[in-house]
């Protein structure tokens, strides 16, 4: 990892860590939840564990469809959105796939002015 990604990774985990985690610091997997509870907008529910990994799945699909892997196809009547593939995932490895998370993280949180 760069040291910008590296330098902007650490910022954003501290300022998610002091807004969500009374300055806790927060991990990867808390993030995409976070995501995905932003992407469903339904904060105030308790969810199964079913819907927790549902959930999971709408941050992943969210935070990919800026690089064109995924797209929104629909919203259905409960508010939950579907995506679908439009192109598989390149192999990678267990690092990389944690580097690209970390950069669409970062750009999902940049373009909703979250952090600069």
């Amino acid at each position: 990892m760069n040291s910008e990604l590296k330098i902007k990774w650490t910022n954003l985990k501290a300022k998610l860590s002091k807004d969500f985690s009374d300055n806790q610091l927060i991990d990867l997997d808390a993030i995409i939840f976070l995501i995905g509870l932003q992407e469903l907008g339904q904060f105030q529910k308790k969810f199964n564990k079913q819907k927790k990994l549902e959930i999971l799945h709408i941050a992943v699909c969210k935070l990919l469809s800026d690089y064109g892997y995924y797209q929104l196809e629909y919203i259905d009547q409960e508010g939950w959105p579907h995506y679908k593939l439009n192109e598989n995932l390149p192999y990678l490895k267990p690092g990389e796939q944690t580097i690209l998370i970390k950069k669409a993280m970062i750009n999902y949180f940049e373009k909703s002015n979250y952090i600069d």
